[in-house]
């Protein structure tokens, strides 16, 4: 059993939880999310908290942490949104915003075009992508896509990056090494 169903997940002012049967609407300022409980996990909705209990002993259990984790996260994000930051460095590297497509000038033959997904907003500028929205798997997933089609490379750390991620930066070729 999880140590954190033993905490209360505290309510926002403008955060409204509602449930009906298995399903949770989480309705805030930004938006709403849906999140589908797992039979055996319940629910109690107080005035400004949420508990997560168990109902049954057995395998539901197990995702005792995983649905308090996953209803924290909607309620973070319908109250303030989640963010990932996106950097991209290299010559002649940049990206562009078409409609829903997402245009990347990456080294490559031609520029690569990738759907931005639904529920998520991308905006570009200069050489960073900040990718938002309330669903922080759909804003990481987003992010993580983007950010697989041209990893930073250990050499000259060319590639996209996350904001603040570090790069372990190797040696390249000695030139005039002794031949011998």
């Amino acid at each position: 059993m999880s140590r954190l169903i033993k905490k209360s997940i505290a309510l926002p002012e403008k955060v409204s939880v509602t449930q009906n049967g298995g399903v949770l609407a989480i309705k805030g300022p930004k938006g709403e999310l849906k999140l589908v409980i797992v039979p055996g996990v319940g629910i109690e909705i107080a005035a400004n908290e949420v508990w997560v209990k168990d109902i049954a002993e057995g395998k539901a259990g197990a995702m005792l942490g995983t649905t308090w984790s996953l209803l924290q996260n909607a309620i973070a994000g319908v109250n303030e949104g989640f963010v990932k930051v996106l950097e991209i460095e290299g010559v002649g590297y940049r990206a562009a915003l078409e409609g829903q497509t997402l245009v990347l000038h990456l080294g490559y033959a031609l520029p690569v075009r990738v759907p931005v997904l639904e529920g998520v907003t991308v905006v570009v500028e200069k050489s960073t992508i900040k990718v938002s929205g309330i669903d922080k798997d759909r804003v990481g997933r987003a992010a993580a896509e983007i950010r697989a089609l041209k990893k930073p490379e250990p050499y000259k750390g060319k590639g996209i990056r996350y904001q603040g991620e570090v790069i372990r930066r190797k040696v390249g070729k000695k030139a005039g090494a002794a031949a011998g």
